[in-house]
């Protein structure tokens, strides 16, 4: 169902435009007594041609997305049926942990989560295997054998703690679960956080995000006084962020309120930009500028808290891991923690090596 004229250049017979007249055709005009539903379903609904959605084809459409919490509970169940689970397993808790999952992917975690527990020769699959499940799937494979000099183990070390440190003094920056510097993956280390569901986000919420995640290179920045390329998964991540909030969602007051972005995903096939060489300049300068200040609040952050980052990263290399207690016990209970009936959800944050 491709749409016509898209994926023929060469102007030769195309198999597929043929295709789809004829099922056009067969789908016009069914009569009132034919008992005849036709189902469809397909991940690439922006590619359709148009013809096929029009009234009497297929005009009755159905977005499914990601399961949320509740859904994702009884997803669990479906999938911890053929399992031996021990007695105290909530369903509640791995939907918690599980944030962004699809059905496939919850099928996984419980499989992956029951080779944990059968390779540790226990009798039933219990919550630490469903945890480490999690963060198989999402850091990929542990490498206990990587060989990480000292002073490179310290330096991820300081960053990772700065991401903790920085998420930890921010308002609306995720609150963390736990840290670690055991390399997984193409990671050396990484941050794990819980946060809100949000349906809207607003510009604050955006700001503390990208502030926390630039926590980790100013960190390197206000121990060593040097960087490094470590932080390259992170600058990725602001950087999308940041051109977001500006050509998306018209969060920028110099742009004011307007949106390069096209939900028909027509423009992927212009090779034009829908805005002039200027207004590239002014989003450039934009972006860089919502960056840099970003950093620099997280390199002030870190300043007013340096002996606390320094005492953190020092736990962190003895331990390989901290959890949220580790850090209660340096900077206290985090002001804005608030019980909400929100969904948690984990995001990693990797330090890509070179």
């Amino acid at each position: 169902g491709r749409a016509r004229g898209k994926n023929n250049m060469t102007g030769a017979n195309d198999e597929r435009e043929n295709t789809l007249n004829q099922l056009l055709t067969e789908m016009d005009g069914f009569g009132t007594n034919s008992n005849v539903i036709v189902l469809a379903a397909t991940n690439r609904a922006d590619v359709l041609d148009k013809a096929l959605l029009r009234a009497g084809r297929f005009d009755r459409q159905i977005y499914v997305d990601l399961p949320d919490i509740r859904e994702r509970k009884e997803i669990f169940e479906v999938h911890l049926k053929p399992l031996k689970k021990s007695e105290e397993l909530d369903t509640e808790f791995l939907a918690k942990q599980t944030p962004g999952f699809s059905g496939a992917d919850i099928a996984n975690v419980c499989n992956e989560a029951a080779l944990i527990a059968a390779r540790k020769d226990k009798k039933a699959v219990d919550k630490q295997d469903f945890l480490d499940a999690v963060d198989r799937i999402v850091g990929g494979l542990e490498k206990k054998n990587k060989i990480v000099t000292p002073d490179e183990k310290r330096a991820i070390a300081i960053h990772e703690a700065g991401h903790a440190t920085v998420s930890w003094m921010l308002e609306h920056a995720a609150p963390l679960v736990k840290v670690t510097i055991v390399p997984r993956g193409q990671s050396l280390g990484a941050a794990w956080y819980l946060p809100e569901e949000r349906l809207i986000v607003r510009p604050e919420q955006m700001l503390d995000e990208m502030c926390a995640t630039m926590g980790g290179r100013a960190a390197e920045k206000v121990i060593f006084n040097k960087i490094s390329t470590g932080a390259l998964s992170d600058l990725e991540k602001v950087t999308r962020q940041a051109r977001a909030m500006v050509t998306i969602y018209g969060l920028n007051d110099k742009l004011g309120n307007i949106t390069y972005y096209d939900s028909t995903g027509q423009s992927d096939y212009n090779f034009s930009k829908p805005y002039s060489e200027e207004t590239a300049k002014v989003i450039d300068t934009e972006i860089s500028k919502l960056i840099e200040e970003q950093y620099n609040r997280a390199i002030h952050l870190l300043e007013t808290n340096k002996e606390k980052l320094v005492q953190l990263a020092d736990i962190l290399i003895e331990k390989e891991v901290i959890f949220k207690d580790d850090l209660e016990n340096i900077f206290g209970k985090r002001p804005f923690d608030k019980e909400s009936n929100i969904t948690p959800e984990i995001s990693i944050d990797n330090t890509v090596s070179e």
